[in-house]
């Protein structure tokens, strides 16, 4: 199957109300195109570089999302168009995000990256820190950033009910964070988990963002 059967494929498969980020990291432009011309906008990438230089040479209505772990001193090359920040970690990140938002003239969507899994390499907050965030009240004046939802990662594993338990965590963190610091707020909505092995998962336990890229793309390299 091509590019385009899969994406409508996965589209078919997951409820309204859930969005599709087509990760393509390492994907070439004519892969992209492909996905495009069968009607999909909205794309993640993981590398500044990569995804300045895709912004450039593909379309200028597709919505980028960067869904890797950003460093505070690239966000300058991303912050006029990206769509959304998918792993915001930190004050320092929160604030440099911020204030290169100023510069460009506009509000940039974030959300905050929690660890729910069990491996030790993910980056993330945990709840506490992630509170201690949002109480600061220095955020008020970050009048350049939305916080619009959460995003974590499951373990990498095949034991189901291990993932379901890590989804389930980040859509409590989700409503604990929701309830305390956004009741007023209806964009923060987001909730961004599941990728190709697990999104049907990820889906049951209340995902509206998938992370897909081998279901779409392929497991085979480009040259």
């Amino acid at each position: 199957m091509g590019i385009a059967e899969n994406i409508n494929l996965l589209k078919s498969e997951i409820p309204e109300g859930v969005n599709l980020v087509a990760v393509s990291k390492t994907k070439p432009n004519s892969a992209i195109q492909e996905a495009y011309e069968a009607g999909h906008r909205i794309f993640g990438e993981n590398k500044v570089q990569e995804l300045s230089r895709k912004y450039e040479e593909l379309p200028k209505d597709i919505e980028w999302h960067f869904i890797g772990h950003l460093q505070s001193n690239k966000v300058k090359y991303i912050a006029p168009f990206v769509s959304l920040i998918h792993g915001v970690d930190s004050w320092k990140l929160l604030k440099m995000i911020n204030k290169e938002g100023r510069k460009n003239d506009r509000v940039i969507p974030c959300l905050l990256q929690f660890h729910i899994a069990e491996e030790e390499t993910k980056f993330g907050l945990d709840l506490e820190e992630a509170k201690a965030l949002l109480e600061m009240p220095e955020l008020k004046e970050l009048e350049h950033i939305d916080l619009v939802g959460v995003m974590g990662m499951a373990t990498y594993t095949d034991d189901e009910s291990q993932v379901r338990k890590e989804f389930g965590k980040l859509k409590s963190i989700f409503e604990q964070l929701k309830d305390t610091y956004f009741a007023g707020k209806d964009s923060f909505k987001e909730i961004s988990m599941g990728m190709s092995g697990d999104y049907q998962l990820a889906v049951d336990e209340g995902s509206t963002m998938i992370r897909v890229g081998s279901r779409i793309f392929g497991e085979r390299e480009y040259h």
